[in-house]
């Protein structure tokens, strides 16, 4: 083995039957894709997306959403990016542990020394670490449970285009920058309502929320359209917020789509001049 990367080759916990079984990086969905003559059965390759718990010296130190691949290199860049070593002679050992869920724990064990300076680094800190899920630091807290979509609003396939449409005219900052995502709110009979932009698609939907909130806007009653793929982070959101209709530009997540359907939110991706794909929902979706 290399010195310059000393480190055991990660075990699998035996502490459950599944310790072998990680989820699959990608897999496949069924969606209906539109063009403009109606809808179309298609199969379609998403990534998985998994919470991803970093402990060290079995210390919960973040929560990540990941694709379930090359989780060792994950561990072993996170720990020297984050300069919780300085190089890989310090990591002890690295378990990759599956939990509930499709879950998985990283468990790395570091030099004492360097244990005890995240520690002094951790009690120092005045907010979030940096990194993560929102400074989550448990798998159940990234995993929490949604509340159900209450709406039943139903739209025709040109409502969807026109909401997409609608929000690159609209995209003052990213025309100039090229650089920015954006979150918008659509509504029937009035158009985009609001759109906020932010360098995070996360951020931009924060703003959006704080916007349609002071503005007395019911994101149920209308279509929330982002500029960006979708991920868990963004379902968790759009369901706290009472979005009932969720379109992006690109795809979402294997794990976004389960969320989604079973809340029982529209979930569109792929939105582009062309057409989309449906893959939650699409009984509320008309031809």
């Amino acid at each position: 083995m290399s010195a310059d990367y000393p480190i055991p080759p990660p075990r699998a916990s035996a502490e459950s039957p599944e310790a072998h079984d990680l989820a699959a990086p990608f897999g496949d969905v069924q969606t209906s894709l539109w063009r403009g003559a109606g809808f179309a059965p298609r199969d379609r390759a998403l990534p998985e997306e998994t919470p991803v718990a970093i402990t060290y010296n079995r210390v919960s130190h973040a929560v990540m959403m990941a694709t379930p691949a090359d989780l060792q290199d994950f561990a072993l860049g996170f720990t020297l990016n984050e300069r919780i070593v300085a190089t890989p002679a310090e990591i002890e050992e690295i378990e990759i542990a599956p939990a509930p869920r499709g879950a998985v724990e990283l468990r790395l064990w570091i030099a004492p020394e360097r244990m005890e300076a995240l520690d002094h680094r951790r009690r120092h800190l005045t907010g979030a670490m940096g990194c993560g899920l929102c400074g989550l630091d448990s798998l159940e807290e990234a995993m929490r449970p949604l509340p159900m979509v209450g709406s039943t609003l139903t739209l025709s396939a040109e409502d969807i285009m026109a909401a997409m449409a609608s929000l690159y005219p609209a995209q003052t900052m990213a025309q100039k920058t090229r650089a920015l995502h954006a979150a918008g709110f659509w509504r029937k009979g009035a158009g985009l309502v609001a759109i906020r932009e932010d360098v995070g698609r996360h951020n931009a939907l924060d703003k959006l929320a704080g916007g349609l909130r002071q503005m007395g806007e019911a994101p149920s009653d209308g279509v929330l359209v982002m500029t960006s793929r979708v991920s868990i982070e963004l379902i968790q959101k759009a369901a706290v917020m009472g979005v009932s209709v969720l379109v992006a530009v690109s795809a979402p997540t294997l794990l976004a789509v389960r969320e989604a359907d079973s809340i029982g939110m529209v979930l569109i991706g792929v939105a582009r001049d062309d057409g989309f794909e449906v893959f939650t929902g699409g009984q509320r979706i008309l031809g």
